[in-house]
This record gives structure tokens, sequence and C-alpha cells, in this order.
């Protein structure tokens, strides 16, 4: 898997996490939704790893956890990006925009 986030994205979010430490995850929410495959790509901010269940993916800025039972969902190329009109953040493939909204959170509950 390859995720690469734009200046856009990154400045945004360094504005969120400030100096706070912790891990960028992207999210396969399900939570609502009635079944896994009708998940939807939330961008969290996480104290520490999943145990057993996060991986880390390398991007041309900040490492970002995914959940390993949740790759099947997303796409191999992934481009995180910020849109200034709607001010949220994108998520996108070559192929398509899988989410043109995407919620950014800091420490929710797992």
């Amino acid at each position: 898997m390859k995720i690469e986030l734009t200046n856009e994205a990154i400045r945004k979010i360094q504005d969120k996490i400030e100096n706070e430490k912790g891990h960028l995850k992207l999210k396969y929410d399900t939570e609502g939704c009635g079944c896994v495959v009708s998940g939807i790509p939330t961008l969290w901010f996480v104290e520490h790893p999943a145990d057993g269940e996060d991986i880390e993916v390398e991007t041309n800025s900040y490492p970002i956890l995914v959940e390993k039972s949740k790759m099947v969902f997303l796409d191999e190329e992934l481009k995180i990006d910020f849109s200034q009109e709607s001010n949220t953040f994108q998520l996108k493939s070559p192929g398509q925009i899988i989410n043109g909204r995407m919620s950014f959170l800091m420490f929710p509950r797992e």
C-alpha cells in the first residue's frame, strides 16, 4: 500500500496536532454503518497503535497506521488531501474519490 499526503494536508495535520504525541491512523470506521463493507474512511490521531491490528505504512510525510483486517476495503494507492473550500480532508485513489469529506478525530475511543 502506498499513501501520499499533499502539502495542504500536511500543513493542516500539523495545525491540528501541534505538539501532541501520537500516531496518524487511517481508520475504516464501520460504527453505525450496518455492515463492514459499508465503512467510511476517517483520519484519526491516536495515542497508541492497536496491538496486533494496526500496521504502519510509510508515506512522504507522517507514517500512517492502517488496520490490517480493513486493508481489503482500501485501494493500493491512496492520496490524502485537504480542501480549503469544504474545510475537510479528502481520501482519493487514482480512479476515484473515496471520501470527499473525511473527518479528522483527535484521540477517539476505540
